[in-house]
């Protein structure tokens, strides 16, 4: 069954640096291989996706990206520059490779339109966020034009962990659980959460959050949280859906990057149906063949398994055309 894969990270040499306050999370073997695997498009991955019947990657570069970047003007600049080479990569391999943005949001205005570029001159379908920049959530209202932006062009923000602002003093002594592991979903969990308590998607009902690793768990706890409203005292928060579970239903979607296991595949398709889950692998940090096979295997219907192969990808990030056009392409050159 046709393959498009949403989570799946590159970097550049010059942008390496920016990913080494992470690089302690990881054993130095797997972070080395990782590190190799992230700068390589040709001579690793595209056999590996090849051999595991990957149709199509959608790029983003890896986190934290630009956003560790604390100079506005280096950030934009960078973001330019990392955006055109991706736009490369894609116009070189159009029916292999397809590509969210970067934004340089330590400047709003900056991020709004390097979002519409990267959108109408670029091809990318829309752009990957990593957690906070310099301490700032999507919640902020100087970030309101961006969510502006991407709903008007129609395309979603995916939003991805990094290194926290700080460390929860529940953590404080325990470093094994900062990172992927489990600090890194709380905290991706939560910057989602405040979006909707926060008003974006009261703004703009028509946005569109990506989250990955199969919703950063919060498929799990729709109920209880709409439970816990109704009990909880709001502080001066109203929804304008009534419950914070309505938002979660239709204004995100999930990836099923880096989570390989049933359990909470089928609770995201009972939370949220199959239409809202799309298929990822998070490569280089897992493997290509393990999400392949797990989604070739899980215990779902075909018609949900098409969904979150390819179909989700198709509609939410318009793909179709692109695939068809590759297509014809190919079929000329024969």
């Amino acid at each position: 069954m046709k393959k498009i894969a949403l989570e799946e990270h590159f970097v550049t040499p010059d942008l390496v640096g920016y990913g080494s306050s992470t690089s302690n999370i990881a054993q130095p073997q797997a972070w080395a291989d990782a590190s190799r695997r992230l700068l390589d498009f040709t001579e690793e991955r595209l056999p590996e996706m090849d051999l595991h019947g990957i149709d199509m990657e959608v790029l983003s570069l890896n986190s934290p990206g630009i956003q560790a970047e604390t100079d506005p003007a280096v950030a934009i600049a960078k973001t330019k520059t990392v955006n055109d080479f991706l736009a490369g990569i894609m116009a070189e391999r159009p029916d292999r490779f397809s590509g969210f943005a970067a934004l340089p949001l330590q400047d709003p205005q900056a991020a709004a339109k390097e979002l519409e570029r990267a959108v109408k001159d670029l091809g990318m379908k829309g752009a990957l966020v990593n957690a906070h920049t310099n301490g700032m959530y999507l919640d902020d209202p100087k970030l309101r034009i961006v969510w502006e932006m991407a709903e008007g062009l129609d395309v979603p923000l995916y939003l991805h962990p990094a290194n926290g602002v700080d460390t929860a003093h529940v953590l404080s002594g325990h470093p094994e659980l900062v990172g992927p592991m489990w600090s890194w979903g709380i905290d991706t969990s939560t910057h989602a959460l405040r979006l909707i308590f926060g008003g974006v998607f009261d703004d703009f009902p028509n946005a569109k959050l990506l989250l990955g690793h199969m919703g950063e768990g919060l498929p799990y706890v729709l109920w209880r949280m709409d439970s816990r409203w109704g009990f909880h005292n709001h502080h001066g928060i109203e929804l304008a859906k009534g419950k914070p579970s309505e938002y979660l239903r239709e204004n995100l979607y999930v990836t099923t990057s880096g989570v390989c296991s049933p359990a909470p595949l089928l609770c995201a398709l009972l939370a949220l149906g199959s239409e809202h889950i799309l298929f990822g692998t998070d490569y280089p940090f897992e493997t290509i063949e393990e999400a392949a096979k797990f989604l070739d295997n899980a215990p779902i219907s075909e018609a949900d398994r098409a969904n979150i192969s390819y179909r989700n990808a198709e509609k939410l990030l318009r793909l179709g055309d692109d695939a068809n056009a590759s297509s014809v392409l190919a079929t000329s050159a024969k």
